[in-house]
């Protein structure tokens, strides 16, 4: 399958004030996207845990995001066939945005856990000065290797 995330102005410019704010430390959450077409994910928000990230590292806090996951679903009216969980993101600030040993195995514990969660993406940012932000994506399924996301953006 071939996948394609949608990164909204609006999306990247809060991405970008959330990284300038962290400086150096990581940080990251949850993605929730709204499916365009089979494949074609826009994210219409994002979580951010700015508390437990250090410099090189990032693991998410799970009640925090649990509480924002709770949020988006109310407001969204439940909707889980057109708004739902894409992925998990975070900042490698001054570090190559490529996925980490640490992050691939994450995420395919995440697929092929407990959680039956079939498909996620992960996205990996990096805004070190204000004009920049550069991103990268890949898609994890059960039982597959990780596969390149085409990213569709106006940054």
């Amino acid at each position: 399958m071939t996948v394609q995330l949608v990164l909204p102005r609006a999306i990247v410019d809060r991405m970008k004030n959330m990284l300038a704010c962290a400086a150096d430390k990581e940080i990251g959450g949850i993605l929730m996207a709204r499916q365009i077409t089979p494949g074609q994910f826009e994210i219409v928000d994002f979580s951010v845990d700015e508390l437990t990230g250090k410099r090189a590292q990032f693991v998410r806090d799970h009640v925090f995001h649990n509480t924002f996951l709770d949020a988006f679903f109310e407001k969204t009216g439940y909707d889980y066939e057109k708004y739902n969980y894409i992925g998990e993101w975070h900042s490698h600030p001054k570090l190559p945005i490529y996925p980490s040993l640490t992050d691939l195995k994450s995420m395919e514990d995440l697929v092929n856990g407990e959680r039956q969660i079939p498909f996620a993406v992960l996205l990996i940012v990096r805004s070190d000065t204000p004009r920049e932000f550069l991103a990268i994506a890949t898609f994890h399924q059960n039982g597959a290797i990780p596969e390149p996301v085409r990213i569709k953006s106006e940054f």
